[in-house]
């Protein structure tokens, strides 16, 4: 199963930003203890790639690391080099979603308007990662939608374990959630949380759990 089949499957990509590689190493280890199976850590955290690396070899098969905030060629195969199964970015960038794709990477650029996700399915992207998803609401996604129902999309930005089951009942295919997870005083239990309202929300509109 690759990157963005299992995205898909649990409809969350759970964000890892922090001030130190220990708190980030320590983040990631504690989501997928919680079950989610899909952690990007953003370029951000100091020595991102080294924590991605190590959260490779220590993490059980069917879960997918990836790096975040990803901008450039560059980063893009520096994120390859350290084994990452995908990358994100903020921003479309044709030549970012050629590099990961030549790796073998699965890739999610950001966007914030239908013509920049028409663009991005173009340049090869699967999925777009709506951000800010402040920007819009679950209510503008559905109405895309209707127009666009092959667009694979995961707001991210300002979604909150409360809000995401209303994006999911709307047709995103999964969320991106960041502090409102790492920052959370109980993660695990927050996290397993999520994934259970998550599940309710595709079982409310039809669609596979």
């Amino acid at each position: 199963m690759n990157a963005l089949d299992i995205i898909r499957a649990q409809g969350v990509v759970a964000i890892v930003r922090s001030a130190t590689p220990d708190e980030a190493a320590t983040a990631v280890r504690t989501l997928v203890a919680a079950g989610l199976r899909a952690v990007e850590v953003s370029l951000v955290t100091p020595d991102a790639l080294g924590v991605v690396e190590r959260a490779i070899a220590e993490s059980p098969e069917g879960v997918a690391i990836g790096v975040g905030t990803v901008l450039s060629p560059a980063d893009a195969e520096a994120s390859a080099r350290v084994g990452a199964q995908f990358i994100v970015s903020p921003a479309f960038d044709a030549d970012v979603i050629r590099t990961a794709l030549a790796n073998g990477m699965d890739v999610v650029p950001g966007v914030a308007t239908p013509t920049e996700a028409v663009q991005a399915v173009r340049a090869g992207a699967t999925a777009v990662k709506l951000f800010p998803a402040s920007l819009w609401s679950p209510d503008v996604l559905h109405e895309v939608l209707v127009a666009m129902p092959w667009l694979e999309t995961v707001p991210t930005g300002g979604v909150t374990a409360a809000t995401a089951p209303e994006w999911i009942r709307s047709g995103a295919v999964a969320v991106g959630i960041g502090s409102a997870l790492t920052r959370a005083a109980d993660p695990l239990t927050t996290a397993r949380d999520l994934l259970s309202a998550i599940a309710s929300a595709r079982s409310e509109s039809g669609r596979p759990a």
